[in-house]
């Protein structure tokens, strides 16, 4: 049934300009959105008057558009905001609203609430979706994955809103929050008002705590520390690799999300921390919320270990328990930096860590060689976004902010849109999106071409087709390798025949799309797409991998 069209109130500024003009003063400078009925006083605020409002940036799903927010704020810095319809496009985000809490992303994510009137209002329901999509607490579907979440009672607040979601959501640590906003509210009239945001602070510290650290680290005969995303900050890989060197402490990655030590740096010790971490007597665990498993390997007996990050007991972990002598919370880069100056000098009977560079002249097409030929492309303006399949020693980075991957929250269809977001935000940077063939069907990439094609976006995107999820076959296996589910290697309910030629994909929205079997084509596609891209042309390269 089509809406009933109803004349609006003539004068006054709207609630949804003062909301979007405060999230504006406060530094948010996208609004990713996908719209729906609660969105008319949006449209209406933007046609008035954009003027420090965030740029509106439109997505064809709640995936894409929560993963370029996410993207985008990686490139700048800054807080995001998003823009959904009403609770059914609250659960469309949610994934990608996990990945971000996960991660600790400054978000500012909004969704229209149904009308909660059904007449007298100016924006009361008027169709039939206002009853069916109504929530007894539409906050309630998202709470545990944001900091703070709140509903606009009133025109009034819209201006303290804003500015206080901001501040929520930059203060470290950082995550998301959600509003919900009725539609009737934002289509009232309210005056406006300018809030101070001020800059997150920063927390450093107990000197006493870095100073024990420091005198263990001497004490200690072999020291190692483990990352997985101390360069979310890359301030901080600077003082990392100060503090290795300093030390002389070898640095092990263990499931990276960031770049954290230049890989050609000689106290990069690889990514398995196992060997070493039977050997230690001292673990530094920086930013690594799970720097072992448990079950496979743990520290020596006697080892002391000491938790370095922002907040080292990452109470939104329902559960995470790991051995600990002393805890240093605070801001990452800072801690580093001065406990690099504290053991400045130590250690000098330390050497380097071997380096066992990975065995070349493969000439099939697998992971390895597949993610060896990437590395072929790689310069010095090269962001990668790898959802699973890139091997990281095979393609080797040196340049913080470099390089992100998925988070630990594993909500696969976030490295399309994030590697879409980036480029929106860093448009002299090339940005490579490596996706496994799950990951790339999760994006909904359908969503994500026409959002590079409307957007003149051009990413390179490489997908690593094996027909099946890996992880749940690893898993499987992990488990039960000499069990029934072994006689079929693991495959049952993680194949994924049946999909159809990513390449077309990309080539009905204009991009460049090609298919490689070998591992010489594969060199000359990614040549070719990497040129496209230059260009200003997305394009695709679809890996087919033999199971």
């Amino acid at each position: 049934m089509a809406e009933k069209v109803q004349d609006g109130p003539e004068g006054g500024t709207l609630a949804a300009e003062i909301l979007l003009r405060g999230l504006g003063r406060a530094g948010v400078g996208h609004l990713f959105f996908n719209p729906g009925t609660d969105f008319a006083p949006i449209v209406e605020a933007y046609c008035r008057d954009p003027a420090g409002m965030p740029r509106p940036v439109i997505a064809a799903h709640e995936t894409i558009a929560l993963s370029m927010a996410h993207g985008s704020h990686l490139a700048t810095g800054a807080a995001a905001a998003v823009m959904v319809h009403t609770n059914v496009g609250t659960a469309n985000a949610l994934c990608n609203l996990i990945n971000a809490a996960r991660d600790g992303i400054p978000l500012v994510v909004m969704a229209g609430r149904t009308p909660f009137t059904q007449e007298g209002l100016h924006g009361s329901r008027s169709g039939m979706i206002h009853w069916g999509q109504e929530m007894f607490d539409q906050g309630g579907m998202v709470r545990e994955a944001v900091k703070w979440d709140f509903e606009l009672k009133h025109p009034s607040q819209a201006a303290e809103v804003a500015a206080r979601a901001v501040q929520i959501c930059r203060d470290p640590p950082a995550g998301p929050v959600y509003l919900s906003l009725p539609r009737e509210v934002l289509g009232m009239a309210a005056g406006d008002r300018a809030l101070p945001v001020p800059p997150p602070a920063r927390r450093l510290a107990d000197p006493r705590a870095l100073e024990t650290a420091a005198d263990w680290i001497a004490a200690a005969r072999a020291p190692v520390i483990v990352t997985s995303a101390a360069g979310r900050d890359p301030q901080a890989v600077a003082a990392l690799a100060r503090l290795a060197e300093a030390a002389r402490i070898p640095v092990v990655e263990h499931a990276p999300r960031y770049l954290n030590l230049p890989h050609s740096h000689p106290w990069h010790a690889g990514f398995d921390p196992a060997p070493l971490l039977r050997a230690a007597d001292l673990v530094l665990v920086v930013e690594a919320e799970v720097p072992w498993f448990p079950r496979a390997v743990a520290p020596a007996p006697g080892a002391r270990v000491v938790h370095v990050a922002l907040d080292p007991l990452y109470p939104r972990y329902p559960f995470r328990s790991y051995p600990g002598d002393l805890n240093i919370p605070g801001d990452l880069a800072a801690n580093l930096a001065a406990l690099g100056d504290l053991v400045q000098g130590l250690g000098a009977e330390r050497v380097p860590p071997a380096r066992r560079p990975p065995p070349a002249g493969d000439r099939a097409l697998t992971f390895d060689s597949a993610s060896a030929a990437i590395a072929g492309i790689v310069d010095d303006r090269t962001v990668i976004f790898n959802e699973y399949p890139l091997k990281l020693p095979h393609c080797p980075l040196d340049r913080p902010g470099s390089y992100y991957g998925l988070s630990t929250a594993g909500g696969l269809g976030w490295g399309l849109g994030a590697a879409l977001g980036y480029r929106l935000a860093a448009p002299d940077s090339f940005v490579i999106a490596t996706l496994g063939d799950g990951a790339y069907i999760f994006a909904n990439p359908v969503a994500g071409h026409s959002a590079a094609a409307a957007l003149g976006l051009a990413t390179l995107t490489v997908v690593f087709n094996n027909r099946r999820y890996g992880a749940v076959q690893r898993s499987t296996l992990s488990m039960y390798a000499q069990g029934a589910a072994a006689q079929s290697k693991g495959l049952f309910m993680a194949e994924l025949d049946g999909t159809p030629s990513f390449a077309e994909i990309a080539r009905a929205h204009g991009a460049l799309g090609e298919t490689v079997e070998t591992l010489p084509d594969l060199h000359a596609a990614l040549a070719r797409g990497k040129a496209a891209v230059l260009a200003g042309r997305p394009a695709l390269v679809e890996i087919g991998l033999d199971r």
